[in-house]
């Protein structure tokens, strides 16, 4: 059992709120009380579960959980994993600049056959008018 003095606040109240519940459903108590005690604190069972705490005898214990270790196998999946995602990002904005670029080419190659296409038409008109006038 651990020393009293190791117990936070919240696992004191808690212990002892378990140990009042077991009390008050008829749990035998673990102390030696003489029946004047009982009355004089009216058979309340935290008082009774208060005083057996402090007399260390509560077959009660806590857990604490502590972090998971982490096998240096591990350790290298996860920097694997944080790579690979890495990677993933990296390729995702090539991709992007990639599709800007493809999307500029388009844009000045439409741009270039407009113009192509405007001094196409006005050679055109131009010929045409030279043509009437001769």
């Amino acid at each position: 059992m651990e020393d009293q003095n190791h117990y936070t606040k919240f696992e004191r109240a808690r212990i002892i709120g378990a140990r009042a519940l077991q009390i008050s459903a008829n749990a035998p108590i673990l102390l030696k009380i003489d029946k004047d005690t009982l009355e004089k604190i009216n058979f309340d069972p935290i008082k009774i579960a208060e005083m057996e705490f402090d007399e260390k005898i509560l077959p009660i214990t806590v857990h604490r959980p502590l972090p998971k270790k982490i096998d240096k196998g591990t350790e290298e999946e996860i920097v694997e994993i944080v790579e690979e995602e890495e990677t993933k990002e990296v390729k995702k904005e090539e991709k992007k600049a990639l599709k800007e670029e493809v999307a500029e080419e388009v844009k000045t190659q439409e741009e270039k056959e407009e113009e192509e296409t405007g001094e196409k038409e006005e050679e055109e008109e131009v010929e045409e008018d030279a043509a009437e006038n001769f």
